[in-house]
């Protein structure tokens, strides 16, 4: 088995905090999912994470003019130089505080941060950078008095406004430039939360926090400032005194030192007269929403300067769009009660991205057409259980949000969401036809949920309420059991009938799993409690009776190993204990608890090991050959192990992120001080609305939304695929997804020493397809093994296939299985598949247990084929139908016009006739 999976994508997770973005061409939407960084591309329907991880969680993004370069920066001030073509971090700058906007110039050649109470201009990186520092500082702007809220760049990138928390606007030169050196505008009451200028202008509009509006006019044009160049700086002459107080400034150069005073109200400085650059207010807006009790505040703005659209969320979830400069309302309308975090236009102004992080959703809506592009939601709670479907194409998670959704692996995007349940879900499972999923819940039900018309078909209950803490399905999908939290019970449930057949009773704690045998005329059943006992009944046979199996400790997740022999027990001494079904024999033990990671958090008042000794896996999954088995718990490390050795194999680090708790081994000693951790300390968040409500000192009970908290790193669940290529995880993060990176690993099959790439060509010239196919095998590089079997003609496949030995045949249908994932030569691949399935299919019905991933991706790849064939099929049929209908109506409208002329010619003859007859005779009668 390998072992090189790499970090692939992140699912269930859409939006946590800070700046959404459009790519340049306006069909990707970027957005921040905690220290990573997602794209979903909306026009092709599909998602991807980048494989790059922060320190913290990102909250400000810029992307360059040209959707190359992407800055990427922290909530502690760290900000990342991201390369999307190479898709990894080529330099790192550390700011020393908070950022609170970034933004590109429109040119790509500077790009703008704002920190504190100051503006920063960085060169942007690029070929013609001369030094390796791509943060070089261009200029740096003091201005504002409070904190930089909002930075905007005029059309020609020499201009920048920028607003603040005081309450006002000003405009800074990155170079000199003639008729301009400062300006700034106060006409707001609130802190700016926007300043936009219009394109190819100078006019300027702002909008504050209160949802005041003003709409600036400027009194010259973009063109007429220019630059200038700074003169040479002279050598100063000697004078009688060192000290630079001695240095006479004549008076002209005082008046050019003074700067333009500050504006308000639009009235107009007596010094900004015809040779200086200033602004009229044309208008001052409300667009506030008209609501009982507090006004919602204005929480994010997205500006278009093509268009002259503005759209503005609020914190009660609604959002406007504005035609300006007269402020007209076009829309308005509202997604949820939860405060729109961000919105952003994409490049031809006709889709908006909201982003709610309360709730977790990312919407994109079409404003013009009035409909939603995307519109998709995480689990806003924890993601508390996950299963793979048989073909590996589809996730089914459930959270502590009570709701069950499918999310495709292909695609990275939710298509259905079933919130029938009112509790937790504590367990999912797919059907072995992978038609329906079946959930259990705190809520004391479990439900079954049809996949082809989504709704729930059946929903059993038990005859007195019980919170099911797990559920299984038989291997002929018959029968669902479910464990109780509260009553320590089994239920066994018809499938077909939805009767209850069994209670089984034994258990004296609360049934944390159970486990169905894989075996297809098994109906053998497993399950563990916190009693410390693994109970193996076969309940469909003997009832109520079982084999008791003492565990050393609470028993937390049971599995069957895939040929149903043998079960993995996790218990709550971090120990993995391995029992033969037939004879109840231990038969392995690995002890993984220093393999957990001892993460210790801020506020803990024991050290790292004292941690470690309460820390244990909870979730547990066999590979598909049953000799390694995948370990997660209550840390941020999953394990692989190996079964026969009982060795660790490979330790996966999920996660870097220190905006969660219990990531770092020891607390930070900055935070300890003389009178305590610092950790401990609650943090009251500013609030100008009203008083704020200070507790007393040491309480922690009260408002609990309120409190701002850390969660902690956990795995919750997690599951190989079927396929062996990829394996999932429930998270704190959300659902990560790790697969095989098949370019990466070199892994030669019975290499010789004299099969080079070179060889292998060679034989492929000389029409030698199967000595050269099985020299590829050897190789075992993908380019070449796929430039001989693409080289094959289609007439020899047959005769190729039947002289191919057995030991090569199982890795070239591997091999075609994952290559029709991405290959266009359809018809071709499945050519030979059929022909390796006619000749060999015996053989490989009977032979290796590894087969059977290799089976179902190559299913899963077909299945995915066909939709993608039948939707341009259908787009092609009714296509055609349009056009087709067109041609009728066209040829429908040429014949009506034809017998209109035709009457209008009759017409015409007829009245030429009546005229030219009298003078066919007068002509006559001259004669």
């Amino acid at each position: 088995m390998k072992f090189s999976f790499k970090f692939s994508n992140l699912l269930g997770t859409l939006y946590r905090k800070g700046d959404l973005l459009f790519s340049p061409d306006g069909n990707s939407v970027i957005s921040p999912v905690g220290n990573r960084i997602s794209f979903f591309d909306v026009k092709n329907n599909k998602s991807y994470t980048l494989p790059v991880e922060s320190r913290y969680n990102y909250t400000t993004l810029c992307i360059s003019p040209n959707g190359c370069t992407l800055i990427a920066i922290n909530e502690e001030g760290e900000a990342d130089l991201i390369s999307l073509v190479s898709k990894s971090v080529l330099h790192k700058h550390r700011f020393n505080g908070t950022v609170a906007c970034a933004c590109f110039s429109p040119d790509g050649k500077y790009f703008s941060v704002g920190k504190g109470n100051c503006a920063f201009v960085f060169r942007a990186p690029g070929l013609l950078l001369d030094s390796f520092n791509p943060f070089v500082i261009e200029r740096v702007f003091h201005g504002a008095f409070d904190d930089v809220t909002w930075i905007d760049w005029s059309s020609n990138s020499l201009i920048l406004a920028v607003g603040s928390k005081d309450m006002s606007t000003r405009l800074y030169a990155v170079k000199l430039l003639s008729k301009f050196q400062f300006y700034s505008m106060a006409s707001h009451s609130d802190i700016i939360m926007g300043c936009y200028f219009e394109k190819n202008s100078l006019d300027l509009n702002t909008i504050s926090r209160n949802g005041q509006l003003c709409v600036w006019e400027a009194n010259y044009e973009l063109d007429d400032l220019q630059p200038i160049e700074a003169p040479a700086k002279k050598p100063r002459e000697d004078t009688k005194s060192d000290s630079e107080d001695d240095v006479v400034i004549p008076d002209k150069e005082k008046e050019d030192i003074n700067e333009t005073p500050i504006i308000n109200d639009g009235e107009k400085s007596s010094a900004s007269s015809g040779d200086k650059l200033s602004y009229k207010r044309l208008g001052r807006y409300f667009i506030q929403p008209q609501v009982k009790g507090k006004s919602p505040l204005l929480t994010s703005t997205a500006y278009h300067q093509q268009l002259r659209i503005l759209v503005s969320g609020f914190s009660n979830g609604s959002f406007f769009i504005h035609e300006l400069p007269d402020a007209t309302l076009i829309h308005s309308l509202s997604i949820s009660h939860d405060e729109i975090s961000s919105i952003r236009l994409n490049s031809t102004g006709d889709w908006i991205a909201l982003a709610c992080k309360g709730l977790g959703q990312l919407l994109v809506w079409e404003w013009q057409s009035e409909t939603y592009v995307m519109k998709q939601q995480g689990h806003y709670n924890n993601m508390e259980c996950l299963c793979y479907s048989p073909d590996g194409q589809f996730i089914a998670t459930g959270g502590d949000d009570a709701k069950v959704k499918l999310w495709n692996t292909a695609s990275g995007f939710c298509f259905v969401t079933f919130s029938e349940h009112s509790a937790s879900i504590s367990g999912i499972q797919f059907s072995h036809n992978g038609k329906f999923v079946i959930s259990a819940s705190l809520d004391g039900t479990v439900r079954a949920f049809d996949l082809t018309r989504y709704r729930n078909f059946r929903t059993f209950t038990s005859p007195r309420p019980v919170q099911f803490s797990c559920v299984a399905m038989d291997s002929s999908s018959e029968f669902v059991a479910a464990g109780g939290q509260d009553v320590f019970e089994i239920y066994l449930w018809s499938l077909k009938v939805g009767r209850l057949l069994e209670v089984m009773s034994g258990h004296e704690g609360p049934v944390a799993s159970i486990a169905f045998s894989p075996s297809p005329a098994s109906t053998a059943l497993a399950s563990v409690s916190w009693d410390k006992t693994l109970k193996l009944w076969n309940a469909i046979e003997t009832g109520s009776q079982h084999e008791t199996v003492l565990l050393t400790s609470d028993g937390l997740r049971v599995v069957y190993r895939p040929d149903g022999e043998e079960v993995a027990v996790a218990t709550l001494d971090a120990q993995i204990s391995f029992f033969n079904v037939r004879t109840s024999e231990q038969t392995g033990c690995i002890e993984g608890r220093k393999d957990l990671g001892s993460g210790v958090s801020d506020t803990d008042l024991i050290s790292a090991r004292k941690n470690l000794e309460g820390k244990a896996f909870n979730s547990l999954c066999y590979s598909a050959d049953g000799q390694c088995i995948l370990a997660g718990g209550m840390s941020k490390n999953v394990c692989i192990y190996s079964v026969n050795e009982s060795l660790l194999l490979k330790k996966f680090e999920i996660t870097q992120n220190r905006s969660f708790d219990a990531v770092d081994d020891f607390i930070n000693r900055r935070n300890m001080t003389e009178f305590g951790n610092l950790a401990l300390v609650e943090e009251r968040e500013e609030d100008t609305r009203g008083p704020m409500a200070i507790r007393l000192p040491g309480v922690r009970s009260g408002d609990m939304a309120s409190r701002s908290f850390k969660p902690e790193v956990r795995v919750f669940s997690l599951q190989f695929s079927p396929t062996g290529l990829a394996w999932a995880a429930a998270t704190t993060e959300g659902l990560l997804i790790y697969s095989l990176d098949q370019g990466l690993v070199f892994d030669p099959f019975f290499l010789d020493i004299g099969i080079t790439p070179e060889t292998v060509k060679g034989t492929l010239k000389k029409r030698e397809y199967s000595k050269a196919l099985m020299m590829a095998v050897k190789l075992n590089e993908q380019n070449i093994t796929m430039e001989v079997l693409e080289g094959v003609p289609p007439d020899e496949i047959e005769l190729c296939v039947k002289s191919l030995p057995d030991m090569y045949v199982e890795r070239i249908l591997k091999f075609i299985a994952t290559s029709m994932e991405s290959t266009p030569h359809l018809e071709f691949y499945l050519d030979w598949v059929r022909h390796m399935l006619l000749v060999h299919g015996t053989k490989l019905k009977t032979g290796s247990p590894l087969l059977s991933p290799t089976l179902l991706t190559l299913q899963k790849n077909i299945t995915r084929k066909t939709e993608h064939l039948q939707k341009l099929c259908d787009f092609n049929k009714y296509t055609l139908k349009y056009v087709q209908r067109l041609g009728e109506l066209h040829d429908s409208k040429v014949k009506i016009e034809e017998a209109d002329s035709d009457v209008e010619m009759e017409s015409n003859i007829d009245d030429e006739d009546d005229v030219l007859i009298p003078c066919a005779y007068s002509v006559d009668a001259d004669e």
